[in-house]
């Protein structure tokens, strides 16, 4: 329908046409009163598109498509093998659409246009092929408890999915949702984040176009309050996957235990990065930049707070500063000399903006950027922040503390391996770590203890969708990505076969 979509021209000059409304049962339409919400180009400030948001009504609706597919012998009983090529197929289309699903993403979201394509689509293609190859490797095994008996399981999907994805890396974590709930089997409900709501819906018509029946996913823009509440809550959902806020998701929790939902949970970090005085200073220079100013610092994962052995912190110090100067250069996402965008909304400039006021406020040391950048483009406009660097930063700080989410990162020192993980592990936090030296011996010795889902040792956040991906303590229940990501979406039923005939 024509008042359903519209005819955009990014900055780097690609039509397309975007869909604006809800896409449920392979079917768009508007939501049940009317209300909208509006994309903001975070570049420059200018109104994108505005596409329709959720009602808990249109929750409903979604969620009925969803349980009907579920049951429905298209979806319920094909073969796990033609499951895994529809999939493949999506794969397939995703590279096609590549550059325009990339172009989106950038002028949505405000990520470099270099990083949505070979980093975000390229992974979106990755993941889909990957679990479409494991859609027909999902089974079951036989238990031999003696003569008397036959046992045996059977993997099955959960139900229908409600997932709820963030706005830093709109398709990549649509993908890691979409893929192992696919393989198994499920049904979905998606809620995009209301500040990037553009490219999920272009892929949900790559979806159709896949082949997969009506209602298998269905795909909704809203407001988390409203649509996203709506979905934690509803009864007709079997499952919630969210990405997020760690206060958001202990919201979710909560209300997802109305009727005792299988929950997957993806929050907060404040990850730490460990720099021993033998470590190689130009890798762990590197990685560290790559590890907190990628992405704009809005990664869960990001390695925020560098911890640097007290014999070589004002070596690390200085070569850090000049890799942050030299290689963060702020600007146009869409122009290839660009390092890094905008922050994705006003809300979020504005927070990287208080954390730097509290950090001179607490007393640390300003090492580099410290305030907002309005050069980046003619018209002085759009939400850039100076990659900032705190050195001299105790561990009682705010900003040592708190999740910040931006390009932003701490630099504090320690003694003796044992004071580094005391300091390492002194946060609610346990998503990702980085140690860095040359003693092999040492760093299994620490990945061990140190308490986190993931530790990479001599590099940071080189994640690969092969690999399990989650945390511990506050930063989530359950891992997304690999065989892992598997175990969320599928439960196991046991058989029991009586063989005595008595």
């Amino acid at each position: 329908m024509s008042d359903l979509s519209i005819e955009l021209t990014a900055p780097n000059g690609r039509k397309y046409t975007q869909p604006t409304g809800l896409f449920i049962n392979n079917e768009w339409v508007k939501s049940s009163n009317g209300q909208k919400l509006t994309s903001i180009n975070p570049t420059d400030e200018s109104e994108i598109a505005s596409v329709y948001a959720a009602t808990a009504e249109d929750v409903d609706t979604a969620v009925a498509a969803a349980r009907k597919a579920f049951n429905d012998p298209s979806w319920r009983d094909i073969s796990p093998t033609d499951r895994g090529n529809m999939m493949i197929r999506l794969s397939d289309l995703v590279a096609k659409h590549a550059e325009t699903l990339a172009t989106i993403e950038t002028w949505d979201n405000g990520k470099v246009y270099a990083d949505s394509l070979g980093g975000d689509v390229a992974e979106v293609q990755g993941v889909l092929k990957y679990y479409g190859g494991y859609a027909d490797k999902i089974h079951g095994q036989t238990i031999d408890v003696g003569p008397s008996k036959f046992a045996y399981t059977i993997k099955e999907p959960v139900g229908v999915c409600g997932q709820i994805i963030p706005w830093n890396y709109p398709l990549g974590m649509a993908a890691w949702k979409l893929g192992p709930a696919l393989a198994c089997g499920n049904t979905i409900v998606m809620k995009a984040a209301e500040q990037t709501p553009l490219s999920i819906l272009y892929l949900a018509n790559l979806i159709k176009e896949a082949g997969f029946p009506p209602g298998v996913v269905n795909i909704l823009n809203g407001h988390g309050r409203e649509a996203g509440a709506a979905i934690a809550t509803h009864l007709g959902i079997d499952k919630v996957a969210f990405t997020g806020s760690t206060g958001t998701g202990k919201e979710i929790m909560k209300m997802a235990a109305v009727n005792m939902k299988n929950i997957t949970l993806e929050t907060g970090g404040k990850s730490p990065l460990l720099i021993f005085d033998d470590a190689d200073m130009k890798q762990a220079v590197k990685w560290a930049h790559i590890g907190i100013m990628s992405n704009q610092g809005q990664i869960c994962t990001a390695t925020s707070r560098i911890l640097v052995q007290e014999s070589v912190l004002e070596s690390f110090i200085e070569a850090f500063k000049k890799q942050v100067q030299e290689m963060s250069v702020v600007g146009d996402p869409f122009a290839e000399t660009s390092f890094q965008g905008p922050q994705v909304t006003k809300a979020q400039y504005e927070r990287v903006l208080g954390y730097i006021k509290t950090g001179k406020e607490e007393g640390a040391t300003l090492i580099s950027g410290g305030e907002a950048h309005t050069k980046a483009t003619p018209s002085s406009k759009g939400f850039f922040v100076m990659p900032t660097v705190f050195a001299g930063v105790k561990p009682s700080m705010k900003i040592y503390r708190e999740e910040v989410f931006g390009p932003f990162v701490v630099i504090a020192s320690f003694k003796t391996e044992a004071e580094a993980l005391e300091m390492a592990n002194d946060t609610t936090y346990g998503l990702g770590s980085a140690v860095f030296t040359k003693d092999i011996t040492r760093a299994h010795r620490i990945a061990k203890r140190i308490e986190a889902g993931m530790v990479w040792i001599n590099s940071s956040n080189d994640s690969d969708y092969r690999i399990p991906f989650g945390g511990v303590k506050q930063s989530g229940i359950g891992r997304e990505l690999g065989e892992a990501g598997l175990a969320g979406y599928s439960q196991i039923k046991a058989v029991h076969v009586n063989m005595t005939g008595e």
